[in-house]
């Protein structure tokens, strides 16, 4: 979204707020954007007991908020989602500075606290349109990095791509390694995102036809690559399959409030995936799912997805932003 913005507006100002030792220290500084930083910590669903010091944290998180916001003086903001997101909007709210909220998980607390006062919203799916109402929503889908280019992929496919996230996925890991053997009978080769925790396990089952990666920034890379693609179904790695108009099979994350299960509800209900619940994963599953995709079925998945992908998200967010700040 700061590199759309700044391709349309280089004159501009842009200063983005993030959270005390998160990644974003390393990351947006190296991207050439400036940062600002609050101590702040967001609520943890899946272990309740973390959340104890909050009502200590949070007015200090939006008193900081505010002083970033009275130094820079903004004429929008937009809240992208993170643990910064909630105190830099209230305290956007409590300068009267218009905010528009970009959605990714409709759902999520912090966008249902804010929606209502919110100037507009840029929401990731069609369902979004008609549930997340604000004066303004919009469907401009999920903004990625440039290089996803919509292809044709190969059918039968010749390369499949597995991938389990940043932090790899340990039961889509162990399925994968089991099917091995089948996989490679089936792909030409098999490319496996397996995450810094598989890593040391994928070099031991080195062999033709099977690229293991820790980590990879080039994710759009390797899909220029695929013809087939295994995957969490998180909203960043749905973006990018549909962007590119990949069939898909997704294993959705429990985790998280059950937001990567709505995910993957969109792509099966468009026709572009095929869903396996996380519990059923095996190597067995796994073997069966990929071999029950014929041709036609693969070729319409790939309709499908492109027919869902918004490869222009970050463009569509900006024009939303352009809209608010002269109205």
């Amino acid at each position: 979204m700061a590199q759309a913005f700044r391709v349309e507006h280089p004159e501009g100002s842009l200063l983005m707020l993030g959270r005390a030792g998160g990644l974003e220290e390393r990351l947006v500084p190296a991207a050439g954007f400036d940062l600002e930083t609050i101590r702040v910590r967001g609520l943890d669903r899946d272990a309740p007991w973390k959340n104890l010091a909050l009502p200590w944290l949070l007015p200090t998180a939006l008193a900081a908020a505010l002083r970033v916001l009275d130094r820079f003086r903004p004429d929008l903001v937009l809240g992208v989602g993170g643990y910064a997101m909630a105190p830099g909007l209230a305290a956007a709210r409590l300068r009267g500075i218009p905010y528009v909220l970009q959605v990714f998980e409709a759902r999520g607390l912090a966008n249902r606290i804010f929606r209502r006062s919110a100037a507009a919203a840029c929401v990731t799916f069609p369902r979004d349109a008609g549930e997340f109402r604000t004066r303004l929503t919009v469907l401009t889908g999920y903004p990625l990095r440039p290089g996803f280019v919509r292809r044709t992929p190969l059918v039968p496919p010749e390369r499949l791509l597995v991938m389990g996230g940043s932090q790899g996925a340990r039961r889509l890991n162990q399925s994968t390694w089991g099917a091995l053997d089948r996989l490679l009978e089936r792909f030409r080769e098999v490319i496996h995102l397996t995450g810094r925790q598989g890593a040391a396990q994928a070099r031991e089952l080195a062999r033709p036809g099977y690229r293991p990666i820790p980590f990879s920034d080039e994710v759009a890379g390797l899909m220029a690559e695929a013809d087939l693609v295994i995957s969490r179904a998180g909203v960043g790695a749905c973006a990018e399959i549909t962007a590119v108009g990949l069939p898909a099979i997704v294993v959705p994350g429990t985790f998280g409030g059950g937001h990567q299960e709505r995910n993957a509800r969109e792509l099966v209900a468009a026709g572009a995936a095929v869903r396996v619940a996380d519990d059923d994963l095996s190597a067995k599953t796994l073997v069966r799912t990929v071999e029950g995709l014929d041709d036609d079925r693969l070729q319409a998945m790939a309709r499908a997805s492109a027919a869902l992908g918004r490869p222009d998200a970050a463009r569509a967010i900006v024009r939303v932003l352009e809209e608010v700040a002269v109205s």
